[in-house]
């Protein structure tokens, strides 16, 4: 059975706002608060004043756009300012490496994370929590023209003659590669026919029509008209329907589950303010926050307005594919790897 549209509305005007209704979802559980106490509670102290960097990838900005001034409202953060910088996934863990201060990273995939590990700029035990360090989840799903005219439905319709397909650049955006392992996860029956996974994604990306930078970038671009089809977060796609575009999605019936990882650094020059900022992050306030913002929480319980996020009947995770370590390897090395080998033979830009 292939999972229905959804209707979203008119066109997007991309200035990053306020992403939509949401749901329940399967979570992997809740974070202790710290001190035996949750952030916001009356008897936790203001802490001492500071400046916060938080560099995060492109999407989540509306989110942390609320989340900030929900935290700034506790006694905790009431002292507590920010900056912060969006942008696609591997470019800020990389700027990150380069000198660019930072006390939370919020990254699209673990790998943009563990270059900072290696580097000591994050601490080995980022992941160690009841969430394995994930902060919010979602899907990989179709984005399609209002109406679906095109009659997309499934993963293989984005491989037939004059589809024009949108994704971004693996080289720059975790986005893009959840949307490579989505892509070849569903086409080789979840990693056990390698070959015809890796031989739909050269048939696909011969469709791709342009690959921008990042996933927020190219909902700019499919939203301004280009292309038929864009693969995207589930939670790009709840915000193009809060925004009135005039696309609907899709979510295929085989698609991954999208994990998105946060950390204090070990640079840190507040980190007992970037902790307590890390620990709201899983409160119930800020994971219903995320939640109207298209994302599943990671945490029980949270109420989400009634909503649901579908569970696809093939659902599948990046561990399932043998997790990022070997899938990076083998997908994403800029020199010897599967997307390597597909971009050089379209004269794509691979960013070493």
């Amino acid at each position: 059975m292939k999972r229905p549209t959804r209707l979203l509305g008119a066109l997007l005007a991309v200035t990053i706002g306020v992403a939509a209704c949401s749901s329940t979802a399967t979570t992997r559980g809740a974070v202790a608060p710290a001190a035996g106490t949750a952030p916001g509670d009356p008897a936790v102290q203001a802490l001492p004043a500071a400046q916060l960097a938080l560099v995060a990838y492109s999407t989540p900005q509306a989110a942390y756009e609320q989340i900030i001034k929900a935290f700034q409202a506790t006694p905790q953060g009431k002292n507590i300012t920010f900056v912060t910088s969006y942008g696609a996934s591997g470019d800020q863990s990389r700027a990150v490496e380069a000198g660019l201060a930072a006390d939370i990273v919020n990254f699209s995939l673990a790998p943009d994370m563990s270059r900072l590990v290696k580097d000591g700029l994050v601490a080995s035990t980022w992941n160690a929590g009841v969430n394995k360090g994930m902060v919010t989840d979602s899907v990989a799903v179709l984005v399609v023209r209002k109406g679906n005219p095109k009659s997309i439905k499934t993963w293989s319709d984005l491989t037939k003659p004059g589809i024009k397909v949108i994704t971004p650049n693996p080289f720059t955006s975790g986005g893009a590669r959840w949307n490579v392992m989505a892509a070849y996860g569903a086409n080789s029956h979840v990693g056990t026919d390698d070959a015809a996974g890796t031989s739909y994604l050269r048939t696909l990306f011969k469709n791709v029509a342009v690959q921008d930078s990042s996933a927020r970038a190219q909902l700019t671009t499919f939203t301004s008209g280009e292309g038929d089809v864009m693969i995207d977060y589930e939670n790009d796609a709840i915000f193009a329907e809060q925004k009135n575009a005039a696309v609907d999605y899709v979510i295929p019936d085989q698609t991954i589950l999208i994990e998105n990882p946060v950390a204090v650094t070990s640079k840190s020059k507040h980190p007992e303010q970037a902790k307590a900022f890390l620990d709201f992050l899983y409160t119930d306030t800020a994971q219903q926050i995320f939640a109207k913002n298209g994302y599943r929480p990671v945490v029980s319980g949270v109420n989400t307005s009634g909503s649901t996020f579908p569970t696809p009947p093939g659902l599948f995770t990046i561990a399932d594919l043998g997790g990022w370590t070997t899938v990076s390897t083998k997908f994403f090395d800029p020199i010897s790897s599967v997307m390597a080998s597909i971009e050089s033979s379209l004269g794509v830009s691979i960013k070493k």
